[in-house]
């Protein structure tokens, strides 16, 4: 007795489920998937719908996005500034400000951002249509749920990504303009020309389209775990939560091997 009380405490006893769990969730996920991929995209297409989900995903977040992308370009000036005041490179101050937006801060803030806003909607919309039989009436009217509900969502998810980080970038150089010419005044069209002067196309256009993948995890990760919410408000407050951790824990993946392919790609 007191053998077997030993080792229900022993950790290998502990990491078993959470394995279990952890491989089962890839395997339905991966399942999930194939489906979307089998019949999700085929016509007749629900046109409605997702210009619905694009005004969701895209004119619903734009505020937010374009907020923290100001923020981020007032605080990488800022920062910045001081920190080339020490070596004497403050002329590098709009390039600096520029590349880092347009490369790194820009894309990833923007997908985390909506990560949290979009896939907690969604995830929180499919669970309260699932645990109130919502899908289940819409299937016996022989809609399909993979076309009606995922693929718009998605496909929004993945265009409307590139368009809300420009708009980020945007944001972020306008307002890094706004606080350098604060405690130094330049002028808007100096501080672009310089700082634009280093960028090219290997710089912007591979950054922002990496965003797409951000956008395909989210509104993956979301309706699967709205699709497969369980019990009630309880689980409707799970999905929603879920959603959120899952795609943020997955965007900063990505976003390490993508910018990994990209500078071989594109050095």
């Amino acid at each position: 007795m007191a053998s077997s009380r030993l080792l229900c405490l022993c950790p290998a006893s502990w990491s078993t489920p959470i394995l279990v769990r952890f491989f089962e969730w890839f395997g339905d996920f991966g399942r999930f998937c194939g489906r979307l991929a089998r019949t999700g995209f085929a016509p007749p297409y629900e046109r409605e719908e997702f210009v619905h989900q694009l005004s969701e995903v895209g004119a619903r977040s734009l505020l937010l996005v374009g907020l923290a992308g100001a923020a981020t370009g007032v605080v990488f000036s800022l920062e910045a500034r001081d920190s080339l005041l020490r070596f004497g490179a403050k002329p590098l101050l709009p390039t600096i400000i520029v590349l880092s937006i347009l490369k790194e801060s820009g894309p990833i803030i923007t997908g985390l951002i909506v990560s949290g806003r979009v896939g907690a909607s969604i995830g929180a919309e499919l669970a309260a249509m699932k645990v109130t039989e919502q899908l289940d009436a819409i299937e016996a009217s022989a809609v399909d749920l993979y076309k009606y509900l995922v693929a718009t969502r998605v496909l929004a998810c993945v265009l409307m990504l590139p368009l809300l980080t420009v708009a980020a970038d945007f944001c972020g150089v306008v307002m890094g303009w706004v606080a350098t010419t604060l405690t130094d005044p330049i002028p808007l069209r100096l501080f672009v020309n310089s700082g634009f002067a280093r960028v090219g196309f290997n710089d912007l256009l591979p950054a922002t389209l990496k965003t797409a993948v951000f956008g395909l995890i989210i509104g993956l990760v979301a309706c699967f775990e709205g699709m497969r919410a369980r019990g009630g408000t309880a689980g409707v407050e799970r999905a929603a939560a879920s959603s959120v951790v899952y795609a943020s824990i997955f965007i900063i993946l990505a976003d390490v091997v993508l910018v990994r392919i990209i500078l071989v790609f594109f050095p």
